[in-house]
């Protein structure tokens, strides 16, 4: 049974940073591209951040040069650094797997329950 369970996320003001971790289990972690959604209420789903077996990774333009996605291919982890944090980054963060290569496709395999993260101003 594959899970994928979410860790990290809080209140923060505006200006402060927060790290997501994200344990998976129950899947061979390298066959899949990593990625973190985040859906705030009453906007659609955004693709975050993504990251391939090997290291390459994508963002959003919103988070660009602020998110760091990470992953460690022995542990089963994939992490987001996220600094800078503005009130528009409010939302919940989905932790997800898809199997493949190809890193910015907005699906996936297997998703966690998320976790909240609140930028207050």
């Amino acid at each position: 049974q594959v899970q994928l369970v979410e860790s990290g996320g809080g209140e923060v003001q505006a200006g402060e940073s927060l790290r997501l971790s994200c344990a998976a289990s129950g899947l061979t972690f390298t066959n899949y591209v990593m990625t973190w959604f985040r859906q705030a209420p009453g906007k659609e789903r955004e693709l975050t951040a993504a990251i391939s077996w090997s290291g390459f990774t994508r963002y959003a333009d919103s988070v660009k040069g602020r998110f760091t996605i990470s992953r460690d291919n022995v542990k089963n982890t994939v992490s987001l650094q996220m600094n800078r944090l503005r009130p528009e980054d409010t939302a919940v963060y989905f932790c997800a797997a898809r199997a493949g290569n190809t890193l910015w496709v907005s699906s996936w395999d297997f998703r966690g329950q998320g976790t909240q993260v609140t930028v207050s101003s």
